[in-house]
């Protein structure tokens, strides 16, 4: 009978993983490093509404069916980074494709008061 050679087992205190050192965000003086956080991507949207449904309506959604927003038409728009609203303008195109005018921007103040 062939039979399987055992597994190799390795204690777990063999295995060590390589130490990693984190870049210093704020520098010796304790200046923050801007150039390390202008790096940072972040992820920008638009909302241009929402809606709160029953499963019930939702589910007899199809193709050219409507939802109405609680925004009025004409209303600005919210511009959020990372889920949270920074400004709010209004839809234009800019060569074919949508874009944001900004007419309002959130104070650091007022994004801290809404967490």
């Amino acid at each position: 009978m062939n039979e399987t050679p055992p597994l190799l087992e390795t204690p777990a205190a063999a295995v060590t993983a390589p130490e990693i050192t984190p870049a210093p965000v704020e520098d010796t003086s304790g200046h923050i490093n801007m150039k390390m956080l202008q790096n940072i991507p972040v992820t920008l949207s638009v909302q241009v509404g929402t809606a709160v449904l029953k499963i019930h309506d939702l589910l007899r959604l199809t193709q050219g069916s409507v939802v109405e927003l609680e925004r009025i038409a004409g209303e600005p728009v919210d511009l959020l980074v990372n889920n949270t609203v920074v400004a709010q303008g209004e839809v234009v195109t800019v060569n074919e494709r949508y874009g944001i005018r900004l007419t309002r921007v959130v104070t650091a103040a007022e994004r801290i008061k809404n967490i």
